[in-house]
């Protein structure tokens, strides 16, 4: 096989250090994810009663564990990969949303962050990409979200919901997601990945 042709293959292939710092990032952001749990109602409840759909504003936290995962670890997976642990850690310490449909809800989410660091073929991670992909994890969730417990909504609700969905997970998964990537590469604890050497 070509250098040139092995390259390629190298650089997707994950290694034991992507797998534990993964990980690591999962079970962390789960424990996040747990204790947001606890806080997120109140706010919930204040914006749907504002105006019934933006509640979907306070959903954006709850997706960056795919974001960080996706731009820290930059190989195809990791975004899912990274998403699903934090929901798991999160249904094995006690969600309130019960353990099973928040670890479906973390294999969804997961998967639209990732639809968009395939696209772009794992080459791109800067914060547009980023925003992107929150942006996208944001569609995805809040598309469950009115299956399973807003069935039968308004057109108006839907669109609102959709669209403050959207634009928490792009500014509390993206943008947030990608300033916690960059401030563990400042410490040196990604120093072994690419954005830890450019920060880019």
């Amino acid at each position: 096989m070509s250098t040139s042709a092995s390259a390629p293959s190298r650089r997707l292939s994950w290694r034991v250090v992507d797998i534990v710092v993964a990980s690591i990032l999962g079970v962390a952001l789960g424990v996040v994810f747990w204790a947001w749990g606890f806080v997120y109602k109140a706010p919930s409840d204040l914006l749907g009663a504002v105006l019934p759909g933006v509640q979907g504003l306070a959903n954006g936290l709850w997706l960056m564990a795919g974001v960080v995962g996706g731009v820290g670890i930059r190989k195809p997976g990791a975004a899912s990969y990274t998403e699903l642990l934090a929901a798991v850690v999160e249904a094995l310490i006690g969600s309130q949303w019960g353990g099973l449909m928040t670890i479906v809800y973390g294999v969804v989410q997961g998967l639209g962050a990732e639809i968009i660091f395939a696209l772009l073929l794992y080459r791109r991670f800067g914060l547009a990409v980023s925003i992107l992909a929150g942006a996208a994890s944001g569609l995805f969730g809040a598309a469950m979200d009115l299956i399973f417990y807003y069935p039968g909504s308004t057109a108006l609700f839907v669109t609102l919901y959709l669209v403050s969905s959207i634009v928490s997970a792009a500014v509390l998964a993206g943008l947030l997601g990608w300033l916690v990537v960059q401030g563990l590469a400042r410490t040196g604890a990604l120093s072994k990945f690419p954005v830890g050497r450019r920060r880019v």
